[in-house]
């Protein structure tokens, strides 16, 4: 068996150096899995965050300050879309969409204020150097979260019912185990595109939140609604 090559060698370095730093961000600073966890599914390599992921990211955002943090980082990914940096916000336009059809319902409500950036991007153009038409494929993510963000709002619960309905049937075959997770708040931290006090925000989500966790197409049941990231 040969021995691993330079590359190899890197490849592995570098997750080391990755899996360390997260350690020491989550030991040392308030960042939370579920903020970690949805800052690796948008960041800028080639592949799109797995469904197990987005799974994981969308139960969080039924906690309180996890949705806070998870809905941060889409804002930042999404503003931040050009022709150079575009892979972070394509691959944030793949979770919103896996957020408005499984996460909660004010997801719809507050990535009303993203519009004009991901109309934008339904303009975006870019073939690789393999043939592969990504501009198609962020065209037709862009267009469909558009329709699921338009006052008419038959196509977003049409997409809802049919994602829980799916989700019901995939419950079928197994359960899911999960340990809970602390209620962790920060005062500070900026919202992007948030109007009024975080407070107030805060305090008229968790209502929203406890009224519709009933219905998240993912959790078995009301003491389900907090998932530990670092038990996966």
């Amino acid at each position: 068996m040969g021995s691993p090559s330079f590359q190899d060698l890197k490849k592995q370095a570098s997750f080391f150096l990755k899996e360390k730093i997260k350690t020491a961000r989550l030991a040392l600073t308030d960042v939370t899995p579920a903020e970690l966890l949805t800052e690796e599914a948008t960041d800028e390599d080639a592949l799109p965050p797995d469904t197990r992921t987005m799974g994981l990211i969308s139960r969080a955002a039924f906690e309180v300050d996890d949705y806070w943090r998870i809905v941060d980082i889409l804002h930042r990914r999404l503003w931040k879309f050009d022709k150079e940096n575009w892979k972070g916000s394509y691959k944030a336009l793949v979770l919103l969409d896996y957020l408005l059809t499984h996460g909660p319902q004010r997801v719809s409500e507050e990535f009303q204020c993203d519009k004009e950036v991901i109309k934008e991007m339904s303009f975006f153009q870019h073939i690789d150097q393999h043939s592969f038409n990504w501009g198609a494929r962020v065209r037709e993510k862009s267009e469909r979260i558009l329709n699921m963000l338009s006052e008419d709002r038959s196509f977003f619960k049409q997409e809802r019912h049919r994602a829980r309905k799916l989700s019901s049937g995939i419950k079928g075959f197994g359960s899911f185990t999960h340990r809970n997770v602390g209620n962790r708040f920060t005062e500070s931290r900026s919202q992007i595109c948030l109007t009024g006090n975080y407070n107030s925000h805060r305090a008229e989500y968790k209502k929203d939140r406890d009224l519709e966790f009933l219905y998240h197409p993912l959790c078995e049941g009301e003491n389900e609604n907090r998932v530990s990231l670092l038990s996966t």
